[in-house]
């Protein structure tokens, strides 16, 4: 893994710390509706402050394209910061100019101050020097704790990193030590899941997944695609035929690079996609026709599951099948019910991430068993398919 500094690194004592944070916390009717990245956030700022540090955060919020829009203002995340920390949180509104200035230059030590929405400024996305220069004129390093985000190469992500003295907050730490463990320098043998409904939305992952791990599971509506390339009759199952040739280049590339891929082998299917409605297992040659696939079966599952007793590392992304939607959830709950058994007792270093992935290990109750999962979306995707993040690569040039 490459070198990057953390707080480990740094004395924060009286030093004046521009913190990039992720705040784009899901918000209806004015209020947040999901606290888990203000919670994953507080012990870098509490960290910080604890030891004298004078915390100025700053992060963005919803898209409002370099313009003042009022309901996409950070001030509401005020509240919410201050109750996680169990201490004051001033609010100045804007990122930049004398206001922020002023009120950067104002801090005690062991005082936050939370910066109005980045992205208020069109240079934010654009990743404008000006902009990035403003940002480091009110502190005297950078910690990014915002692994989320380090996928943009944007002013507070990437420009301001250039300009100070660059750390790695505690959270973008066990990021990107969860990222090694997990493709990096991972314990062998490595199985990925990789679920979803399209193949052409994962493609670069894919591509990269059959190179870096040992055995990689197919699942989601994606997998109809490659047993229809396959030549299995699918019915009215969702599937990309004109992703055929791309299904079974990624099988070639897969058989050439010694990665074993397992695809279901018997399937839940229904003629209907609703909750509660009737079902029927199936093999994979016998989906009628008046019928979709909607789940794998317990066959598949128990493949699944042998391969995974055999694993010292796991990296999922993406359900099996459409969990959102009972009794389609079966196959993903009792995969993520053995990855957390095998987890707790034999060690297995489970890493997954993705909305949906995050979403459904939540609704199978197991992810505090797992032993990382992120919240970081987009960038654990990136991450995955191979990229280089450039919030993270400023941290390694820094360091």
């Amino acid at each position: 893994m490459a070198r990057f500094r953390t707080l480990d690194d740094l004395d924060p004592k009286g030093r004046r710390i521009l913190l990039r944070a992720d705040l784009n916390l899901p918000v209806r009717d004015g209020v947040i509706t999901d606290r888990t990245r203000i919670e994953r956030l507080a012990p870098t700022v509490q960290e910080l402050a604890e030891k004298g540090g004078r915390v100025i955060v700053c992060s963005h919020f919803d898209r409002p394209k370099g313009k003042r829009v009022p309901e996409m203002s950070l001030k509401p995340m005020q509240e919410a910061l201050a109750q996680a920390l169990g201490r004051p949180v001033a609010f100045v509104d804007d990122c930049v100019g004398p206001e922020a200035e002023a009120a950067a230059a104002a801090l005690k030590d062991g005082e936050v101050l939370l910066l109005e929405n980045t992205r208020y400024h069109a240079g934010e996305e654009a990743n404008d020097p000006a902009l990035a220069a403003g940002l480091a004129k009110l502190a005297d390093v950078y910690v990014n704790d915002a692994f989320s985000a380090a996928h943009r190469a944007h002013a507070s992500t990437e420009g301001v990193a250039q300009l100070l003295p660059s750390y790695a907050g505690r959270l973008m730490q066990a990021e990107l030590e969860a990222l090694d463990a997990a493709l990096g320098n991972p314990s062998r043998p490595v199985v990925a899941i990789v679920g979803g409904a399209k193949v052409s939305t994962k493609l670069d992952l894919l591509g990269n997944m059959v190179k870096r791990v040992d055995v990689l599971v197919i699942g989601g509506a994606m997998a109809n695609t490659f047993l229809g390339a396959q030549g299995h009759a699918m019915g009215k199952s969702l599937q990309e035929a004109g992703m055929y040739d791309t299904a079974r280049s990624i099988l070639e590339t897969a058989k050439a690079a010694n990665c074993e891929i397992i695809l279901p082998s018997d399937l839940v299917v229904a003629a209907a996609f609703a909750a509660n409605v009737p079902t029927r297992e199936v093999g994979i040659d016998a989906v009628p026709a008046e019928m979709m696939a909607l789940d794998v079966g317990p066959d598949t599952v128990a493949a699944i599951e042998a391969r995974l007793r055999q694993a010292s590392t796991l990296v999922w992304n993406g359900p099996l099948g459409a969990f959102e939607t009972p009794p389609f959830d079966a196959a993903t709950v009792a995969v993520a019910q053995s990855v957390a058994g095998l987890t707790q007792s034999m060690g297995l270093k489970s890493i997954a991430g993705g909305g949906d992935t995050v979403s459904a290990l939540k609704h199978a109750g197991v992810e505090e068993r797992m032993t990382y999962v992120s919240a970081a979306g987009g960038a654990f995707l990136e991450w995955l398919e191979g990229k280089t993040l450039p919030g993270v690569a400023a941290l390694e040039t820094a360091a």
